[in-house]
């Protein structure tokens, strides 16, 4: 029913345009339904767009690496950021291209590592069958859960109007989730609060993987910005945030205990629960500056 366009990325300031690549297939589809009303039960017939799910099997190489549920759409993007995140790569030139292709019930995520990253890679790989993107899924000891090595630019400080307009000017960027209601979005906001760059998913961790993804492609600099995501925070988005040296991260909902947690040893600056009208800062409160900025001279 809808597929995204291709959409340049530009590291140097210029706007990066929702979607990142063609669409793999249809991101939302219309299915016929029925609509009672509790005064009325008379059904009504209607239609309904909905948001599609597809099995995505990540392949480093000719090995498979894992079973994501994903919206078809960026996947280019979303390849860069799942491997970083991941631990896969530590850059995007240790990615030597990816391509997407058909496969049974779903698709096939190639990913062309460089040669010297994959010897690495297959030497640790673990396989992971209908992974969720949780972060520990497949993991067998607690020694295992992943830490970012990253670290973010002490001397970052977004201004809290910024904030503010990166949350106004989200709503219209999330233009599946405006069709279907069911997807999450992750925005890059440059640090006067311009959104740069939005990426869609059914998955919050996707969605956040594609936007990272779409940013180490476009060669952006984490200190140039921040990030800002429409779901809860829990501590794995705080490392895929944290991944990529992010040093500000803006959730509309809640964060857990263990976000909170993994967010001070980063040094990262978490924010939440952000509304129109308030924001929660839970950690790095030194990064928001409240004041107005001085008037010019």
């Amino acid at each position: 029913m809808r597929k995204t366009s291709p959409s340049p990325a530009s590291p140097s300031g210029g706007a990066l345009l929702p979607g990142g690549g063609e669409a793999a297939a249809d991101t939302a589809v219309r299915v016929p339904t029925r609509v009672i009303a509790y005064a009325d039960p008379e059904p009504r017939a209607d239609t309904r767009p909905l948001a599609v799910e597809m099995p995505v099997n990540v392949i480093y190489g000719s090995v498979p690496y894992a079973v994501m549920m994903t919206t078809p759409a960026d996947l280019v993007d979303f390849a860069y950021g799942f491997s970083l995140t991941e631990g896969i790569v530590r850059s995007a030139d240790e990615i030597r291209g990816a391509a997407v292709e058909p496969g049974d019930g779903g698709l096939r995520l190639l990913v062309d590592l460089a040669p010297g990253r994959l010897r690495e890679h297959l030497a640790r790989k673990r396989a992971i069958s209908g992974r969720t993107g949780c972060g520990v899924c497949g993991i067998d000891d607690l020694a295992d859960i992943p830490m970012a090595e990253s670290k973010p630019d002490a001397g970052v400080t977004v201004r809290l109007a910024a904030v503010e307009r990166a949350l106004a000017a989200l709503f219209d960027r999330q233009i599946l989730n405006r069709e279907t209601r069911a997807v999450h979005a992750a925005a890059w906001a440059d640090l006067d609060g311009q959104v740069l760059a939005v990426r869609e998913d059914v998955g919050r961790h996707n969605a956040l993987d594609k936007l990272i993804g779409a940013l180490l492609r476009a060669g952006t600099r984490p200190e140039t910005g921040f990030l800002v995501i429409t779901s809860r925070c829990s501590f794995e988005m705080v490392e895929k945030a944290a991944s990529l040296g992010a040093a500000v991260l803006v959730a509309i909902s809640a964060p857990t205990s263990l976000a909170v947690e993994r967010a001070r040893l980063h040094g990262l600056t978490l924010a939440a629960i952000a509304r129109s009208d308030t924001v929660t800062v839970f950690t790095g409160p030194e990064r928001l500056v409240t004041a107005p900025p001085a008037p010019s001279p």
